[in-house]
């Protein structure tokens, strides 16, 4: 049986995904990355290896992706975390058009092929609003944990409306907010749309198509879910390995290389 790992190291947390030939995960991690990128990726694939029983040596094949891929020195390669988001939706949903990854720092739209083959992308890398950080920056003027934010914002009953397109500005406005009374759910509510506007927009400039799914570490929170279902009229694609997808594409483009590099050698053997 043969074995291969992708390991996702995103600004914010850093995933590591094991799976067999078959395309079965084995193995599955997800760390903080912290300011140590290199000992966030050696820690995290080897949570990701206990996870699974295997020794580090019946691994035959590591990619690295992310923003930290370079930083994966026990790596065989490197490839984008765009492609990589890509192949692990078409995996995990095969009927797949329409990739929305949002991260910690950034938001990605990807339009991809039936083989995960990438069609077009954009994101909003030189902006956070509509990305993890503006949550964060939410969470941090309420004083709400992050995992909190989603189920908080659910209970809303007359959501405000968070008109500013800067995170930097984001505290100040949630504050403000909260100055003249409005109550936490309702504001955070507003955060959530305001964020799902903005991917929208992003995701419109890819084109939209049936189906999407939503991918990366916001997946985790309800209320962005719901946001952003409401702001596209449509159903998103979400499974509880959806902040995995990046570490699973990666190890389905290693799985790749394993199987290619037996051919050569099987055509010898039955030559």
């Amino acid at each position: 049986m043969a074995y291969a790992a992708g390991v996702d190291v995103g600004s914010t947390q850093t995933k590591a995904v094991i799976i067999d030939e078959n395309r079965k995960i084995v193995g599955r991690a997800l760390t903080d990355t912290g300011a140590n990128v290199i000992q966030a990726a050696q820690n995290c694939f080897a949570i990701a290896l206990k996870d699974s029983g295997l020794p580090e040596e019946e691994v035959e094949y590591v990619i690295g992706t992310g923003y930290g891929r370079y930083k994966v020195t026990f790596g065989n390669a490197q490839i984008t975390e765009i492609s990589c988001h890509g192949r692990g939706a078409v995996h995990m949903f095969p009927k797949t058009k329409t990739v929305v990854d949002m991260g910690g720092q950034d938001t990605k739209a990807i339009s991809v092929g039936p083989d995960g083959d990438i069609i077009d992308f954009c994101m909003n890398d030189k902006c956070a609003a509509g990305t993890g950080r503006f949550l964060g920056a939410a969470s941090m003027a309420l004083d709400i944990p992050l995992d909190d934010l989603g189920p908080t914002a659910l209970k809303y009953n007359r959501p405000v409306k968070i008109s500013t397109t800067c995170t930097v500005f984001a505290e100040s406005e949630v504050l403000s907010w909260l100055g003249k009374g409005k109550k936490i759910e309702d504001i955070l509510w507003g955060v959530h749309q305001s964020i799902a506007s903005r991917s929208a927009g992003l995701m419109r400039r890819v084109g939209v198509e049936d189906e999407v799914t939503f991918t990366g570490g916001v997946t985790k929170n309800v209320a962005m879910v719901k946001a952003l279902e409401e702001r596209l009229g449509k159903q998103l694609n979400v499974s509880d390995d959806s902040h995995y997808m990046g570490a699973l594409g990666a190890s389905l483009f290693a799985l790749d290389h394993i199987i290619s590099s037996r051919t050569p050698q099987l055509e010898k053997e039955n030559a």
